[in-house]
């Protein structure tokens, strides 16, 4: 766990400026929140002349049994789940992903979907829900932009939708879904985002402010019944 939370430290924190808030006591250079102890988190390492390497890649997991009793998801702080209910039982939260400057190709991100796959399986899931940020460092427009985008092409269903507790100035669902005359281009967004989209996620609702990260948080779900084929096929075959 202490890997994993070097790398967060340096990509939240050194590489994006967030403004982290770890325990009072926290070794320093380190990204550390109270859901840590409750997780699983997966690790993807470098490979040096065939020796086990660094941590370049990580993802945190919360399992339901976990959020029980930690008192909720991560997500909760940010947003209203109430909608979620019927699925958490065996909904698994992924948060804190990030990867090495160095190796952001889509290996490593395919490593860590593969271990994810064996995870849900494992443990009889079947929903991954979780927050995908959009940094805020060039102002608000570029994330509105992509929220205006998505909420035409990859909003949930109404009965999945969530309300955020914070949510992001200018976004909201107050204006009507207009059908588009012809199918809209796959908006600009982060490589994490267009992983989930193109895989079959789907967006809960407008992005949510997060000050101490300096981002916008999509709440996102992916069912593995809702998975594209071509996904779902690697995804459950790797795990």
């Amino acid at each position: 766990m202490t890997e994993a939370q070097r790398l967060r430290y340096r990509v939240f924190s050194q590489e994006m400026g967030a403004r982290l808030s770890p325990p009072p006591g926290s070794p320093p250079g380190l990204d550390i929140d109270r859901f840590d102890p409750f997780c699983e988190h997966l690790l993807v390492r470098a490979v040096e002349r065939g020796t086990r390497g660094p941590v370049v890649g990580t993802y945190r997991v919360l399992s339901p049994s976990q959020a029980r009793k930690a008192g909720g998801y991560y997500s909760d702080a940010e947003f209203d789940l109430a909608p979620l209910a019927g699925l958490r039982a065996r909904a698994v939260e992924l948060g804190r992903s990030c990867v090495h400057a160095d190796w952001r190709l889509g290996g490593v991100i395919m490593g860590m979907w593969s271990a994810l796959g064996e995870y849900m399986l494992r443990h009889g899931l079947d929903t991954m829900i979780g927050c995908a940020s959009i940094g805020l460092a060039d102002g608000l427009l570029p994330a509105l932009a992509l929220w205006e985008g998505l909420r035409h092409t990859h909003l949930a269903a109404p009965q999945w939708r969530v309300t955020p507790h914070c949510v992001l100035p200018g976004a909201s669902l107050d204006e009507p879904l207009a059908t588009p005359a012809a199918p809209r281009a796959m908006p600009d967004a982060p490589p994490l985002i267009k992983g989930y989209l193109r895989c079959g996620a789907r967006v809960l609702g407008p992005p949510a402010l997060d000050a101490q990260f300096n981002t916008a948080d999509l709440p996102m779900m992916l069912r593995l019944q809702d998975m594209a084929p071509r996904y779902r096929k690697h995804f459950l075959e790797a795990a």
